[in-house]
């Protein structure tokens, strides 16, 4: 008897995916727990070492959960702007630091991991940094391509704008998670319109 086309043979389901482990990390951030590769590892049935091989180390897989997940609040920022260029530019990135101010997966993370927290997240090095920095130059770009001028070059002010946000919402980081929005906002806006 042959097997049906699409067919697997019995035994061991197919391993998780990058994907998958990556998926699951961001599950379990949002639910305010601590990300631990071992319970991930189990609950796909991956070994620790493909995630190892994957991401590096489990500050490398919360890094890049955290990462995914910036991206996913500045383009729930975006959604719905009906300005273009600078304007959108400056409503977008302030609606975005309302959001991760108020984000409940993030404060927790800062509650219980302070330290380990803002050397991810403001590693100039890391992953969180880099795809911030990279997420706001594509946003500059586009205003570009709508007309607004940045008062320096895309990139450094793309990197000026990330380490403003990580000044102003992480600066006391290791006592709580709390931010100075409203001078954070002035700030940006004053760059932006430079």
């Amino acid at each position: 008897m042959t097997r049906a086309e699409g067919t697997r043979a019995p035994g061991r389901p197919a391993s998780a995916s990058r994907e998958d482990v990556l998926e699951a990390a961001i599950a379990v951030f949002l639910a305010g727990k601590r990300v631990d590769v071992n319970a991930i590892a189990a609950q796909l049935g991956v070994g620790r070492a493909s995630i190892y091989r994957w991401f590096g180390s489990r500050d490398g897989l919360l890094g890049a959960a955290v990462a995914r997940q910036l991206e996913k609040v500045v383009a729930y920022a975006d959604r719905g702007c009906r300005e273009t260029g600078g304007e959108r530019l400056t409503t977008v990135l302030n609606r975005a630091i309302d959001l991760i101010v108020e984000n409940d997966a993030l404060r927790s993370y800062f509650d219980n991991e302070s330290t380990a927290a803002l050397r991810l997240i403001t590693r100039g090095d890391g992953i969180v940094h880099r795809s911030a920095v990279a997420l706001v130059e594509r946003f500059i770009e586009r205003a570009e391509s709508e007309g607004y001028r940045p008062p320096i070059e895309r990139d450094t002010l793309a990197y000026a704008l990330v380490r403003l946000w990580e000044a102003f919402l992480y600066n006391d980081a290791v006592a709580g998670f709390r931010g100075d929005v409203d001078r954070l906002r002035k700030v940006q806006t004053a760059l932006l319109r430079a």
